[in-house]
């Protein structure tokens, strides 16, 4: 399937990191999340497991052995099993690394260090790599062997007591179940990487870079940081949320001049435009919630459609709050071919592709996922291993499931 922007009828694309080879070390969500987007626009990964494979492919739904969450994340990849923890694997390792454009992991630091498999230990074996290290808190420093996931991350980095504080009422931070740390971070460390690929095309070497979790949410906490520096008299922005309906939930936003005074056209309150509660930005922070009680009480006559449409019709940017189901239904979504059918050995399943469009170059995820071990033998006799070292590794063997 064509995944070009609309009206490109060039039908002889590639992707953009065609041609690139990417020796993956990473497990979980963000070092996958990652090297998925690398292996989307064409990149060659080979995801390096150990021989029970990585934890994500028990991870549900799963059929027939086969994680399609682990898929989501891994589709279009190779599968090399090797054990890091045998001389002959690191050995093999380090012939591949020769062959490498990008190196990923996400290992606690110290573990490359303790494999000999760290960026200073392999620099001088391929000085055109660049070696990508996530970690939770980075490689250095006091806490860089802590071990972390992404809710503790989410915790340490200020994220949810930001979050509490923007909901009335509360006093106890939120469950944590969607991991926001683990794809920002991700998808950091893919930006990371494709600037050090371009530098590379000049400089003609490789680089270590090191990408944090801690840091990549603090990110998102734009006015929390400048609001640490300088006293920020509270409610620091407006509170967005849920607006009732006769039979559901519109979530509105009000952000700029010329939306305000549309909404109030909408709702019948023309003269809230120039009224001193509401006239100026500053006026309907501190009035928020007159103003939001006001819109509640013309929405909560109207039907979820009516309301929206009313809000469309006038520019305002609203949506009903749905469900993943319903988002993924959206016509919206298949206009712009957001999914991808792939097949596993349970059969076949939806990925999401990347939320980006290019004119000149081909983005899609893989047809199938590779098979546990799957490319393990092609590789060992690329890199120059007889048959009788080929022999001496164990579960080399390509399983008929994933797991």
């Amino acid at each position: 399937m064509d995944k070009t922007i609309a009206g490109n009828d060039e039908g002889n694309l590639t992707g953009s990191f065609a041609g690139l080879r990417v020796l993956d070390f990473s497990t979980t969500i963000a070092g996958p999340h990652c090297t998925r987007m690398l292996a989307d626009m064409g990149a060659e990964v080979i995801k390096i497991e150990p021989a029970e494979g990585e934890t994500m492919r028990t991870r549900p739904p799963v059929r027939n052995n086969c994680s399609t969450v682990f898929g989501q994340l891994n589709v279009g990849k190779h599968s090399v099993v090797l054990d890091l923890k045998s001389p002959a694997g690191v050995e093999a390792v380090r012939r591949l690394i020769a062959t490498a454009d990008v190196l990923v992991e996400n290992y606690r630091p110290g573990v490359m260090r303790r494999l000999k498999l760290d960026y200073a230990a392999i620099r001088d074996i391929n000085p055109r790599l660049v070696y990508c290290s996530i970690s939770g808190y980075g490689q250095t420093g006091p806490s860089a062997e802590l071990p972390a996931y992404a809710p503790v991350i989410h915790a340490a980095s200020g994220y949810e007591m930001a979050h509490l504080a923007y909901q009335p009422g509360r006093s106890r931070p939120d469950y944590c179940g969607i991991y926001h740390a683990d794809v920002v971070t991700g998808t950091y460390a893919f930006g990371a990487i494709s600037a050090a690929l371009y530098q590379r095309s000049t400089s003609g070497k490789g680089q270590h870079i090191d990408v944090s979790m801690l840091e990549s949410m603090l990110s998102l906490t734009l006015n929390e940081v400048q609001g640490t520096q300088f006293e920020i008299k509270p409610p620091q922005r407006p509170m967005f949320g849920p607006t009732a309906t006769s039979d559901g939930y519109v979530m509105m936003a009000i952000a700029s001049e010329k939306t305000f005074q549309n909404l109030m056209q909408v709702i019948g309150r023309p003269e809230w435009i120039s009224d001193s509660r509401f006239a100026r930005y500053a006026d309907r922070r501190a009035n928020w919630g007159v103003l939001m009680d006001g819109v509640e009480a013309w929405s909560r006559t109207q039907t979820t459609q009516a309301c929206l449409a009313a809000l469309n019709e006038h520019g305002v940017p609203s949506s009903a709050y749905r469900t993943v189901r319903e988002a993924l239904a959206d016509p919206q979504v298949a206009h712009r071919d957001a999914l991808a059918e792939v097949e596993d050995g349970g059969g076949m399943f939806k990925v999401l592709n990347q939320p980006f469009r290019m004119s000149g170059a081909t983005v899609a995820a893989g047809k199938r996922m590779s098979t546990l071990g799957e490319h393990t033998l092609s590789y060992l006799k690329e890199i120059g291993l007889s048959e009788r070292e080929i022999a001496s590794f164990s579960s080399l063997r390509p399983k008929s499931a994933q797991g």
